[in-house]
């Protein structure tokens, strides 16, 4: 009997493709590119239940407006509402958390590649957007200066 272990899913989480320094040809897949943010497109969804829990609805919604949403299915958004109706479930009694509920959470939470160490083992990588750059507020009080007496 062999046990085959998909590719990534043990051992360290690989870096970003920007601060890999390789020379070499990776062996592994492809490595998948999408934009950070929510898709163009996206099905119809359904609405989180007006039940669940502040934090299960939040996660839920978070899917919606995240990068990996445009590899979704829509199997795999049923499978976000039933990890939701759970994490509410869970969150909404008086008991402590049960360990076994919460691995199985956090598993259906990475099959679902929620976290980035998930899609760098699914070799996914969002693209950050660059962040806007600072103007100083000097140059921005002495334009406003300029543009009051019309020059």
């Amino acid at each position: 009997m062999t046990l085959e272990v998909a590719m990534g899913t043990r051992g360290p989480i690989g870096k970003r493709s920007e601060e890999r320094r390789r020379r070499n040809k990776d062996d592994g897949p492809e490595l998948v590119k999408a934009p950070s943010g929510p898709p163009s497109a996206l099905p119809e969804l359904p609405e989180p239940d007006p039940n669940w829990h502040d934090i299960a609805t939040g996660w839920y919604l978070s899917l919606r407006d995240s990068g990996q949403a445009a590899f979704y299915q829509p199997s795999d958004w049923a499978v976000a509402r039933y990890a939701a109706e759970l994490m509410s479930r869970a969150l909404q009694t008086d008991r402590p958390p049960n360990g076994q509920l919460v691995a199985a959470l956090n598993s259906v939470m990475g099959s679902l590649l929620t976290t980035e160490g998930d899609r760098r083992r699914a070799r996914i990588e969002l693209e950050r957007k660059p962040a806007a750059a600072a103007v100083p507020a000097s140059v921005t009080a002495i334009a406003d200066y300029r543009a009051s007496i019309g020059g």
